[in-house]
């Protein structure tokens, strides 16, 4: 068995609470801004938010919410979010994270999956929120703000001062639910100890600390917000702006007004900054290093974003049955393409997809994960749980690499995404890092089509940067400049808009039910 071993000094994970960690420096902090609301302005201190979250700890424990307790948190990104996840860690309970684009359908599966007992949402969502909680039998609903529901501040109690005490091992903190691009939403079991250890292997990698503020647009309820933007922000003492939604013009005017010094985003924000001329007129010299995650980023928009902002521009890798992070770039060891190397107490293989054995030296194949940040399992989900987690702690990714001598991880593409033309596996990234490179395109999402002769081909949807008239034959010869030519496009279409989820993901399902 070929396993890789990360580079990093191990780490010892103390038997701390998720909530513990992150307010380990809060007493220090107090008059410091934790939470920055970017559309009010409004500043919630380290001080003010452990207070507030001791405070609905303390409310929910009177209530008798506790350890086998399941409440669902329904919210765009807002200090508030903090409060409600923390206030019902420290309590002991568990919180579902809920996609607040979801219907009310799929909002009322993740409850009843769950198991969750109440909600607790925002005005906007009131609605849908009822429909769901109403369709599975949950008959308390709280609204964060005010509005036709009872407040979330009504479950303010007195303080809890210690935490209510649990296994960090076994006590499962949180269930977000994985995105569904190419399947049904599973609830991902994390335990306290996913939380803290993932947060400490991520110290090593990625630099962030109490001089810092960040910009937290990517949503809390995915794993990458929460953890990455959300836990480790606040465990390591920055300031997070907070903001509801993606809007290109409001980033820019935060990150100019608070001085933002570092950027978590996914690849189509940094498109945006690499490409999009209104960048220009906002002063951005402050902001240190662009962090993308969550979906491939090529190398040549990494180093576009780079040069225009005169930053640097890195990406780690992970999943949400990672805690997320299992690979990032170190400072200083930069390599284009790369996601980085293994974070800390982390091992890995790459496993040929055909046979089950581990890759030849210099091939590439799925990359398996081992660390005390993989997940306990899927939630009511055993033959899942079996198909993705071995015996042997071992989670399948489903996601194809290759590693080079030095221990950086290239992601060639998903196993399940990969497009085989007659034969030949054909990366759906690698053709969308070439055909974005190009003026004409703004946006681009590669699936693969049948075809008689070949099996399968690659068809691209493409949207046009504004103004351009780029056509199929224009990408066409950009792609046999470049690649094989079993990977040359077999079909284009141009539209308006790539379908993603909240976390950046292209949902090529969508795009395979588009009509041809």
């Amino acid at each position: 068995m070929a396993v890789l071993s990360s580079a990093h000094p191990p780490i010892t994970v103390p038997d701390l609470t998720i909530t513990e960690l992150v307010l380990g420096r809060a007493q220090e902090l107090a008059d410091k801004a934790a939470f920055v609301d970017g559309p009010s302005g409004r500043v919630v201190t380290y001080g003010a938010l452990a207070h507030q979250i001791r405070a609905l700890a303390g409310g929910l424990k009177a209530r008798g919410v506790g350890p086998g307790t399941t409440w669902a948190l329904m919210a765009p990104n807002l200090p508030e979010y903090a409060v409600v996840f923390h206030g019902l860690a420290w309590a002991g309970a568990t919180v579902t994270t809920l996609n607040p684009t979801y219907g009310a359908e799929e909002i009322a599966f993740q409850l009843r999956d769950a198991g969750a007992t109440a909600v607790i949402t925002v005005g906007l969502f009131l609605e849908t929120a009822r429909e769901a909680a109403a369709a599975v039998g949950i008959e308390e609903v709280f609204l964060i703000g005010l509005g036709d529901a009872p407040s979330f501040a009504s479950l303010f109690g007195e303080p809890l001062a210690d935490p209510v005490r649990v296994d960090p091992a076994e006590h499962v903190v949180v269930l977000p639910y994985s995105s569904g691009t190419t399947g049904f939403p599973k609830g991902v079991m994390l335990t306290h100890r996913n939380l803290v250890a993932n947060v400490l292997q991520m110290r090593g990698h990625i630099e962030l600390d109490d001089e810092d503020v960040t910009f937290a647009v990517l949503p809390f309820f995915h794993i990458y917000g929460m953890q990455v933007l959300m836990n480790y922000g606040l465990a390591q003492g920055a300031t997070i702006v907070t903001a509801p939604r993606f809007d290109l013009v409001q980033m820019l005017e935060l990150a100019q007004q608070h001085g933002m010094t570092r950027l978590y985003l996914v690849p189509p924000i940094v498109l945006a900054l690499a490409k999009h001329p209104i960048v220009d007129r906002y002063d951005l010299s402050r902001v240190k290093e662009i962090f993308s995650g969550a979906a491939p980023l090529g190398a040549e928009l990494a180093e576009a974003a780079a040069q225009r902002l005169g930053c640097a521009v890195a990406q780690g890798y992970g999943m949400t049955e990672l805690s997320p992070v299992s690979h990032a770039i170190p400072a200083g060891d930069y390599r284009p393409g790369s996601v980085g190397t293994l974070v800390a107490s982390t091992e890995a293989r790459l496993v040929d997809p055909e046979t089950g054995e581990d890759a030849a030296p210099g091939q590439a194949g799925e990359i398996w994960i081992r660390g005390p940040q993989v997940m306990r399992g899927y939630l009511n989900n055993d033959e899942a749980t079996l198909q993705t987690l071995d015996a042997d702690g071992w989670l399948h990714t489903g996601d194809i690499a290759e590693v080079d001598t030095d221990g950086h991880t290239f992601i060639v593409d998903r196993l399940k995404e990969l497009i085989k033309v007659k034969g030949f596996q054909v990366p759906p990234a690698e053709l969308e890092a070439l055909l974005v490179t190009h003026p004409g395109v703004a946006d681009v999402a590669v699936i693969g089509i049948p075809d008689d002769d070949a099996g399968e081909v690659p068809k691209a949807f493409v949207v046009r940067a504004a103004g351009a008239e780029v056509t199929f034959e224009d990408l066409q010869a950009l792609v046999a400049e470049h690649l094989a030519t079993y990977k040359q496009l077999g079909a284009v279409a141009f539209v308006d808009a790539i379908p993603k989820s909240a976390s950046g993901k292209i949902l090529r399902r969508e795009l395979r039910a588009l009509p041809s």
